[in-house]
């Protein structure tokens, strides 16, 4: 007996393919085509539209890597078709399998209005529905040959990503450039029998449903004359009236439809090429809402909002326009959908100011959901972030891509550190590129985790990163499964009309506790150490740059630079996207990445010297400026005066070789191999390192991961380990009170200096390392002679405890994490702190010693570099500079206090006098991450703190200048009702754990 459906399905594919979906263009003619290669970088829409073309057949080559060329296409529509629907239809050379991986065009008319994006499931261009027959059509499109790096299997090493590399080979052949007839009818009867044949193939074998599509599209094919479709269309569409009229179940699973392009703001291309993406894509949107009255579209990420205003103002009209009319909605609240896990406590907070301020600026749209669909995980200290910035949604899709243990909510309150819960939703889809195949919504029902709770799932659709968006068949399959029995009800909806549904419909949700982790692309808290260098030393700069200017200006009146620190916090928020910071773009986006950093830096530098200067006045006495928010050697937080100095160190030869430092709070023994063998706590009475162990031990890896070679690292790379214990110099420094060390291996060579500065409890390693490995990874260890089942992380604005055992496979996949400045390990009574300066990958394990040692050593290992092939064949190749210092006897607040200082060094200027903080605290519990002058340009002070150690805390905060009133407030500085204790220029302060509090003073 023959399976019907296998039959039916098989016809059906070969019925559609050969002869329906053809017959929808029946009648063509063939377009003039001439182009212009703008030489170089693109041009001004005016001088490509001015451009002299030269005519190019159909067929040929065209396209060097990244480069931009022009075409004029021509045309006069047949007097003939007089009242058919006329399209032009524009093939670049697509390959309509990868969607915003290849080239790319939009098109403009003469006058140079932009017309809509040409992407390899979007190749028309309405003429006239219908024709009048005799028009001449004259388009331009502006082409982007960006060669094609991504190729999934396998993951080639390719100069491609950089056009100093690329060459200059035409990339793309010339295709079909034709002016069509399109039938509508045709057209409908591929919409009818797509979606009843994908809807057949996801129902149970024996249903009764399933056998009532089956007929119906068996008699829709029988009516079809294979040899004149377009004549017998209409009478095949009537035998589906029936089974398309069928309503839903009322228990149906609800899909809100949400139109989606994810735009990557730099991946497997630069930033100026996201630029000209979503000019195409907003194009592509603002034409389809025009024309499709229920669609919705929704963009995140402001940035690339505020590149349309800036670059494309003709497009920037057609979508405030949208907006208005509620069709268009920002979405999100973030300046780019960045990376969670490494971006530093203010800068995470800047995120939200600069997305949620733009929308309000622009719209008067207060953003409510976080929207990250693609980030790679998310960090503990998020939630808190959220509602601080008036927010209390999130969606994200990507822990869907977890590898070992399958997360148990699609809806669901997440808890942060602090005990803040966001209402949390992740499509069961498990795509932010639905495109609305009966597959993908079945998927999302039988997925969904929440069933028999809720019904409401969220359904991002259309094609992302530059594939043009939601295409015109997606929203006529959306209209088709509107109310359609046997699958989920779909409505176009915004992601704030989902998310009040949702939580209204399931306020009882489950709650998760502590970090999403995402079980896959562990290798991005490491890939690209020059990038998230940059990215560290940026966040430092500019809390600096911020501190030191509001305390001149309101000491000396010194001119705030608010344009200034406006456009480098926009840069660096942009440099934390999820592709950049994370290290898993080209080369090209890294090289600039690093350019920019240094610019940044010079920029930053420049005013902080100004406002020092401002403030020292002129004089010959030494004054330290402390910006860190603690005090150092008897300068205070905030503040400027002379440095006391401790006693010194003192260095001596060790017995068996090396060389022992000490400086009468540790005593620090290193080996004739560089080891660190010893560094013993002389107030504690303890030894750090584990018996018969050794810290300061380089190892390296082979790492050659399963798939995504800069962005994972997987688990087996642990199976082979080189310990780099040869040496070729150890030697004293040349200040005598520290030890420096040589080593090579491989093509690589490391330089490092072991120093124990005067008076302070941390031996500091500063590391140079040459790098020229190919898929190797290098990490750092320190086996502490610890009992620990949990340790901590600092992750924004406090830490998270993670366990140093593998009970469960949740615990066994974090087996790669991120840190910011510390991670702490401690039994009652003593710790130890690992502080850097710009790494944020580790590992921490716990082994049991054998006899007679007996106990057990927790070794913490630090992620130095990678050096994967793809997409950057020369990631982290060259010259690193690391610094970390290790702490015994540190308990938490020591490891806040110690992240800090090795990341915010003291400046040295001479001057005329100290300078006093403008706000102090007296407890270290509490720590101020913030100090700058609000940025609405009144003049008010705003200081941001937290409450650090994860315990209550009390403490006064005093402002050294004249307060008139002090206000809580949001992130965005906006009035909370929160009460403030306010005794004249002090406020009292009762924070919970890790609570975030913002200030506003007003100045008498």
């Amino acid at each position: 007996m023959h399976d019907d459906r296998t039959l039916v399905e098989a016809r059906l594919r070969r019925v559609l393919d050969e002869r329906i979906r053809p017959a929808v263009y029946p009648e063509s003619v063939p377009l003039r085509v001439a182009v212009w290669h703008a030489p170089g970088e693109p041009v001004p829409v005016a001088e490509g539209l001015a451009a002299e073309p030269e005519r190019i057949e159909v067929g040929a080559r065209w396209g060097a890597p990244w480069g931009t060329s022009w075409f004029r296409v021509t045309g006069t529509v047949p007097e003939a078709w007089a009242g058919k629907t006329v399209e032009t239809l524009l093939d670049l050379g697509f390959d309509e399998n990868m969607p915003g991986f290849q080239c790319e065009g939009l098109v403009y008319r003469p006058d140079g209005s932009p017309v809509k994006g040409l992407n390899p499931r979007n190749q028309w261009v309405r003429v006239g529905a219908p024709a009048a027959g005799g028009e001449e059509v004259v388009l331009h499109i502006e082409a982007a040959s960006n060669p094609v790096i991504l190729d999934y299997h396998p993951f080639l090493p390719t100069r491609l990503g950089d056009k100093e590399t690329a060459g200059s080979d035409p990339q793309y052949t010339l295709a079909r450039m034709d002016l069509a007839v399109f039938d509508d009818t045709v057209w409908q009867l591929v919409m009818d029998l797509e979606v009843l044949g994908e809807l057949m193939a996801e129902l149970p074998v024996d249903s009764a449903r399933r056998y009532d599509i089956l007929r119906a599209v068996e008699r829709a094919l029988d009516a079809v004359d294979l040899q004149d479709v377009n004549g017998t269309a209409d009478r095949a569409r009537q035998q589906l009236t029936a089974v398309l009229a069928s309503p839903a179940v009322p228990s149906a699973h609800r899909v809100s439809a949400v139109g989606h392009a994810h735009i990557d703001s730099a991946w497997l291309w630069p930033l100026r090429e996201t630029v000209r993406k979503v000019a195409r894509t907003t194009s592509n949107m603002t034409a389809l809402i025009e024309d499709e009255p229920e669609f919705v579209f929704a963009m995140s990420q402001a940035q690339q909002w505020a590149w349309v205003k800036e670059h494309r103002p003709e497009v920037w009209a057609r979508v405030k326009k949208a907006v208005a009319e509620g069709r268009f909605a920002p979405a999100g609240g973030m300046w780019v959908e960045s990376d969670t896990n490494m971006p530093g406590s203010e800068a995470m907070a800047r995120q939200f100011v600069h997305g949620k301020r733009f929308f309000l600026d622009e719209f008067g749209i207060e953003n409510e959901e976080a929207w990250l669909p693609d980030t790679f995980g998310f960090a503990a200290g998020l939630p808190q972030i959220i509602k601080a910035a008036g927010s209390k949604w999130l969606l994200t899709q990507k822990i869907s891509w977890s590898r070992t243990n399958t997360f148990p909510h699609h809806t669901f309150w997440w808890e942060g550190i602090d005990g803040t819960r966001i209402f949390t939703h992740f499509p069961p889809v498990d795509t932010y590129n639905c495109s609305m195949k009966g597959s993908e919504l079945a998927h999302a029902e039988r997925n969904f985790k929440d069933k028999g709770r809720a019904r409401h799932s969220l359904a991002p659709t259309g094609w992302g990163d530059g594939g043009g968006g939601t295409t015109r068949e997606m929203v006529a399959k959306a209209a088709r499964l509107r109310d359609l029995e046997g699958s989920p009800t779909v409505a176009w909806e915004t992601p704030r009309a989902f998310f009040w549904k949702a939580e209204a419909e399931y306020p009882e949700a489950p709650v998760w506790v502590g970090e999403l982790y995402l079980e896959l692309h562990r290798a991005t808290l490491t890939s690209q150490a020059r990038t998230k260098q940059g990215n560290r030393r940026s966040e430092h700069l500019l809390r600096e740059a911020e501190l030191w200017a509001a305390t001149a200006a309101v000491r000396t009146g010194f001119p705030y630079p608010y344009d200034e620190l406006d456009r480098i916090w926009k840069t660096v928020l942009l440099h934390q996207f999820h592709d950049i910071l994370p290290g898993s773009s080209i080369a090209w986006v890294h090289r600039e990445a690093r350019a920019t950093y240094e610019r940044i830096a010079a920029e930053l530098n420049d005013i902080i010297d100004a406002a020092q200067r401002a403030l020292a006045a002129d004089g010959d006495r030494e004054l330290v400026f402390n910006a860190a928010p603690h005090s150092r050697a008897g300068v205070l937080a905030g503040g400027a005066g002379a440095r006391r100095f401790p006693q010194g160190t003192s260095s001596a030869p060790r017995p068996a070789g090396g060389f022992v430092l000490a400086n009468g709070l540790l005593r620090a023994e290193i080996d004739a191999q560089g080891l660190i063998v010893s560094v013993y706590d002389i107030q504690a009475d303890r030894e750090t390192i584990a018996p018969g162990q050794a810290a300061n031990l380089l190892q390296l890896h082979q790492d050659f991961p399963n798939m995504w070679d800069a962005w994972d690292v997987d688990e087996f790379y642990r199976n082979t380990v080189t310990d780099l214990t040869d040496a070729e110099k150890v030697r004293a420094g040349e200040d005598g009170t520290s030890v420096r060390i040589t080593r090579s291996f491989g093509d690589s060579r490391v330089t490092q200096v072991l120093s124990l500065p005067p008076g302070e409890r941390r031996l500091v390693i500063d590391t140079e390392v040459d790098w020229h490995e190919t898929e190797k990874f290098l990490k750092l260890a320190f086996p502490l002679d610890l009992h620990a089942e949990r340790y901590a992380s600092e992750t924004q604005f406090g830490h998270v405890f993670r366990p140093t055992h593998t009970n469960t496979s949740w615990e066994a996949a974090k087996f790669e994490a991120c840190n910011h400045r510390f991670v702490h390990l401690a039994e009652p009574g003593w710790g130890v702190a690992v502080v850097n300066d710009s790494t944020y990958g580790h590992d921490v394990t716990r082994t049991v010693r054998a006899d007679p040692d007996r106990g057990t050593t927790t070794t913490v290992r630090v992620s130095l570099l990678r050096a994967p092939r793809f997409p950057d064949p020369e990631t982290d190749q060259g010259v690193h500079r690391f610094r970390h210092a290790l702490v015994p006897g540190a308990d938490i607040g020591d490891a806040v206090r110690e992240g800090w200082r090795i990341n915010q060094p003291e400046r040295h200027l001479t001057g005329a006098h100290k300078v006093a903080p403008l706000v102090t605290l007296d407890n270290d519990a509490v720590v101020v991450t913030a100090v700058k002058l609000a940025d609405d340009g009144s003049g008010d002070v705003v200081v941001r703190f937290h409450e650090v150690q994860g315990g209550r805390a009390r403490a006064t905060l005093t402002a050294s200048f004249e307060v008139s009133d002090v206000t809580v407030t949001d992130l965005l500085e906006r009035p909370l009702p929160d009460a403030v204790e306010r005794a004249g220029n002090s406020v009292a302060l009762r924070l919970r754990p890790f609570e975030l509090v913002t200030l506003r003073f007003r100045r008498a």
